[in-house]
């Protein structure tokens, strides 16, 4: 492990007339260039050097973007979260369930995780990756339901994988501390590694800080870059881009330009950028960020979803062009601890050569 120790910076950031200080973690810490496992090897496409120097990049305009509280997203459009607005109507609505007494019901929904096995044929997949196996997790708010990380691990215990990955949202809120999730995050971690890599990107929820903590996690945090992973000889791509709906920069888009390669994967917290990926080559694009809607009419239809890509993206299996894509509902929930016909899942993706 190469660890890099960065001095903490600060500086004035003149926002609508208000001072914000703005700081950079105390250290960023990057993996050696290769890694070998009993099964296979990854590597980063970039050097050591080059990482570094773009991870510093991105953690400036993160904390940025973080600190003055904007949105920026693909088209250009800055605006001002409402997260406090939409919390506060959950409030309300919290308060109608419990009245009903559908509140008990949606909680012991929320803590009811499921095991969802699909398998996804590829005329084209290198033939060393013919049941290859991915699991995915996204939007564990790890910290919405007391011992919710237990319940994760009882599920994942018994599965064979070998490739984790993970589409972001760790914490619950999208502002103040997140030193209560580190605990049940490395606890988890331990049960997430698989032989070819656990690999997570950053979602709206996540803040630029969390980075210091990679080496803890036992995740590779992959941030608007590629690593290759090579099984028997043969080769596949996995690019992981900073979350697209709240802190867009083209850096993620980017990213996305990769060639060379028989198979490649992206994960992005949200469906924003599978229009990118899709016209890149990319063959599977794994996000989430829906929660599936997270409560949703019998119909299974979502109240809010969230994203305004289309509503085939909204939850499960999708396709772009030759691309296939698969929204998770997500493993946890955020708001409200609830859920309502909108299973929470863990998401085991098994590789087939057609």
């Amino acid at each position: 492990m190469i660890g890099w120790q960065i001095n903490w910076l600060s500086w004035n950031c003149q926002n609508e007339g208000h001072n914000k200080l703005i700081a950079l973690p105390g250290r960023l810490n990057f993996v050696g260039f290769h890694f070998q496992t009993s099964a296979g090897m990854y590597r980063f496409l970039d050097s050591d050097a080059v990482r570094k120097e773009r991870r510093l990049i991105w953690a400036v305009n993160r904390s940025v973007m973080e600190n003055l509280g904007s949105i920026h997203k693909k088209n250009g459009k800055k605006s001002k979260s409402h997260w406090n607005l939409f919390i506060g109507l959950l409030r309300i609505f919290a308060v109608l369930l419990k009245l009903t007494g559908f509140y008990k019901k949606g909680y012991g929904n929320a803590k009811h995780i499921r095991v969802n096995e699909i398998s996804l044929s590829y005329p084209d997949l290198p033939a060393a990756y013919d049941g290859f196996r991915i699991l995915h997790l996204s939007d564990l708010h790890i910290d919405s339901i007391p011992g919710f990380a237990s319940l994760l691990i009882d599920k994942i215990k018994p599965l064979q994988f070998d490739l984790c990955l993970l589409t972001g949202d760790f914490r619950r809120d999208i502002h103040g501390s997140f030193s209560h999730i580190l605990k049940p995050l490395h606890i988890l971690g331990k049960y997430l590694t698989a032989p070819f890599g656990t690999f997570a990107v950053l979602g709206n929820h996540d803040t630029y800080l969390m980075a210091q903590y990679e080496p803890e996690s036992g995740m590779e945090l992959l941030i608007n870059e590629s690593v290759e992973i090579t099984k028997e000889g043969e080769k596949i791509l996995v690019t992981g881009t900073d979350d697209p709906f709240n802190f867009y920069t083209d850096a993620a888009l980017l990213s996305l330009e990769t060639t060379g390669y028989d198979f490649k994967i992206a994960m992005v917290h949200t469906p924003e950028l599978a229009k990118a990926a899709s016209a890149n080559g990319y063959d599977l694009y794994l996000c989430g960020h829906t929660h599936g809607g997270q409560i949703c009419l019998k119909e299974g239809v979502p109240l809010i979803s969230h994203q305004f890509e289309g509503k085939q993206f909204n939850h499960g299996l999708w396709h772009l062009g030759r691309m296939k894509g698969y929204t998770s509902p997500g493993a946890g929930v955020s708001g409200m601890p609830v859920r309502f016909n909108c299973p929470a899942e863990i998401t085991l993706i098994s590789l087939k050569r057609s």
